[in-house]
């Protein structure tokens, strides 16, 4: 099997593979890192590579896979990490200078996970700092670059693993979404990422190891090309960790979708959550998208739940500031002249919000809470752009969409939501534009029901292909 085949092989077929002897765990690792080699200059999704390391474990995998024995689900499979998650024995900065030359001397206890399933580590991903940005941006090197156009953001802050993702870098990848962390570089750079439930899959907090700051609000989760491949990913990281009072118990079967020939759902759909300005070109692809799910045996009605911009932005702020602040606070009498200026405001920010202002925000999160439950409880799935707009080129966040002016950050106003109510999302390619830019359909279900977002995203991949569709850049690469 070629290169190209290889890194560009859902991870459960190159499971199955190389369980089968029919794909050596050293080739695979070693068209990954052939591929970061190449490309890795380009879009800067790897802060860190684990060559050396790697391609041991990879000659140990394939000596394992020779003597016999029962192997792990993810034996030999390349994997990246997100670099805000602790890894024992390898680099892990944050994306700051603080932590430039951080070694942690433990794993985070996804991590821990990955490795004990046979998982091959190849390195870490680009994240802005403490992953506080929703593009990727740091004082570590160049920004992350969108694979579909190096010109314009990969988005944010799992930015590298999208890039990655991408571009064939590596079999499966993980990053993570506190505010749409995950679902904005899914969509800007045309793979699928799922959040999960919270609760769902271990914290990457301090405590546990990993630069994380807001346990109630963020999850790590798969971005892949693939969604058998994010399924096959949850079925790894997913349940409780030993001593997390949060956590949900472990799950009761595979995450893995059955492949329904009709789901049989109730499907809501809103193009603008009833307040956002979206550009016509992302509102005409995804709810072609959304009026799709009829072929696929749903009922697809337009319904919006009664939410206000302002409550959703003000509330996660007055909740993740201070938050940050605790985890991270420190570094402004220490390091400030290290941080980056995003940082150095956000904790600014949550240096000036008082208790009173946090205790309300809590109690507009249980609003919010009860307003996502009650509408979800009339539908299986509330469908949304997955954002405004395309990818912009780097630093010039849009300014106006569809002719109006908009606020800093409108291009990202339906994310946030589902991070305060800790219900489940995911985002799903689902369209080009003119230019060549891939476009996200978002899927929100009720908390609990990643398996029913995976079937659904399933259905839709088997509808709707985008996984031949690859990168130009990836064209100029041999191998």
């Amino acid at each position: 099997m070629s290169n190209d085949e290889l890194h560009y092989l859902p991870a459960g077929e190159l499971a199955a593979a190389i369980w089968q002897r029919d794909v050596s765990p050293v080739d695979a690792v070693d068209a990954a890192l052939k591929r970061i080699e190449r490309l890795n200059g380009t879009c800067n999704a790897f802060l860190t590579v684990r060559e050396e390391e790697a391609r041991a474990e990879a000659k140990q995998a394939e000596e394992a896979v020779v003597r016999g024995g029962e192997l792990g689900p993810l034996h030999g499979v390349p994997i990246s990490m997100k670099d805000l998650l602790y890894t024992a024995g390898l680099r892990t900065t944050g994306g700051s200078l603080t932590s430039e030359s951080f070694v942690p001397d433990r794993d985070t206890p996804l991590v821990e996970r990955l490795r004990q399933s046979g998982a091959i580590i190849l390195g870490k991903t680009n994240t802005p700092e403490f992953g506080l940005m929703t593009t990727t941006e740091n004082r570590l090197g160049p920004p992350c670059r969108n694979p579909w156009d190096p010109t314009r953001t990969s988005g944010g802050s799992s930015g590298g693993a999208g890039a990655a993702a991408a571009l064939g870098m590596g079999n499966l990848h993980v990053g993570t979404d506190g505010g749409g962390s995950i679902r904005i570089p899914a969509s800007l750079c045309g793979v699928f990422g799922l959040k999960p439930t919270i609760g769902r899959v271990p914290p990457y907090t301090k405590q546990w190891g990993g630069f994380g700051a807001w346990p109630t609000f963020a999850q790590a989760g798969p971005m892949t090309r693939t969604v058998l491949d994010a399924a096959l990913l949850l079925d790894v990281i997913a349940g409780p960790a030993k001593g997390d009072p949060s956590a949900l118990p472990a799950p009761a079967r595979s995450f893995r979708p059955i492949g329904k020939e009709r789901l049989g759902l109730k499907v809501a759909w809103s193009a603008d959550l009833g307040f956002a300005t979206v550009d016509p070109e992302v509102r005409a692809l995804t709810e072609a998208a959304a009026l799709r799910f009829r072929d696929l045996g749903c009922e697809v009605e337009e319904a919006t739940p009664e939410l206000d911009d302002g409550a959703i932005a003000g509330t996660f702020v007055s909740i993740a500031a201070p938050d940050e602040v605790a985890a991270h606070g420190a570094l402004l009498e220490k390091q400030e002249d290290k941080l980056c200026d995003y940082t150095v405001r956000f904790l600014r920010a949550g240096e000036n919000i008082t208790a009173d202002q946090r205790v309300e925000a809590q109690r507009k999160r249980t609003e919010l809470w009860r307003t996502m439950d009650s509408f979800l409880s009339r539908y299986d799935l509330l469908l949304t752009p997955a954002l405004a707009t395309a990818a912009f080129p780097i630093d010039e966040p849009p300014a106006t969409i569809d002719g109006r002016e908009v606020r800093p950050g409108a291009w990202s106003p339906f994310l946030m939501i589902s991070n305060l109510t800790g219900q489940p999302a995911a985002s799903i390619p689902c369209g080009w534009t003119s230019a060549g830019l891939p476009v996200g359909l978002q899927m929100i279900s009720r908390a609990f029901r990643e398996e029913l977002i995976l079937e659904a995203a399933y259905a839709f991949e088997r509808a709707q292909p985008w996984g031949e569709r690859r990168p130009p850049i990836s064209d100029d690469a041999e191998g």
